[in-house]
């Protein structure tokens, strides 16, 4: 992959007045997809969500976690709960088992992941409550995935360039490799794409995307 210059670029490849209309264009989508998701997944939904309560009953539907969102803003992100309850408790446990490298934690066989949760995990179906930060303007349909607190505190100055936008539902790590590339290598994504961000190439990574979900099983 090239030497990353990316943002020293940004003022030379997109002046100010495209980004205002990129972004305005951008929110424009991310409200219309997300809204005509939840209405064509609505279904799917509901299927999810009586599977997690027959087989854990006393969990909660959903999980909810502390992230880090644009300009280092802490926000909640949504997910169908695909853990054990008390997962949060046993990760210290299982950190020197991490898959991947730098300040992401990867297991592909982590043990708090539950039946129902390893089938909405593979088929990213655990993703799709983030519609709802979607529409709150929390999070848009593409950017770089949104890191936890404990991450983000050992980014470096220019591992945290990769906060100066919204983060994504998706983006140019997960239809990149995803679970086979490290941290190092996501930050240059994250950084190639912010530079070279626009509408077209937001409507590609999202047809990417669908691709990835229906043609590969290995995430994780």
């Amino acid at each position: 992959m090239r030497n990353n210059k990316y943002l020293s670029q940004l003022g030379k490849e997109q002046t100010i007045e495209g980004i205002k209309m990129y972004l305005m264009l951008k929110r424009v989508m991310d409200v219309l997809g997300a809204f005509i998701g939840v209405l064509l997944l609505f279904p799917l939904l509901v299927i999810v969500t009586l599977l997690i309560k027959i087989e854990d009953p006393k969990g909660s539907i959903f999980f909810k976690q502390k992230r880090i969102g644009k300009d280092e803003r802490i926000f909640y992100m949504y997910k169908f709960r695909s853990m054990v309850s008390n997962a949060e408790d046993l990760l210290g446990d299982l950190l020197e088992k991490n898959e991947t490298t730098g300040a992401m934690f990867k297991m592909k066989n982590d043990p708090r992941v539950t039946k129902i949760g390893r089938f909405i995990r593979k088929t990213s179906i655990d993703e799709l409550p983030q519609l709802w930060n979607v529409l709150k303007g929390e999070m848009s349909l593409v950017g770089p995935r949104p890191p936890l607190p404990r991450e983000v505190s050992d980014y470096t100055d220019y591992e945290k360039q990769r906060l100066l936008v919204t983060p994504g539902c998706t983006g140019l790590w997960q239809v990149s490799g995803r679970s086979n590339i490290g941290f190092k290598e996501m930050v240059e994504l994250d950084l190639e794409y912010i530079a070279d961000r626009s509408i077209s190439r937001d409507i590609a990574i999202i047809i990417r995307t669908i691709f990835v979900l229906f043609g590969s099983r290995d995430a994780f």
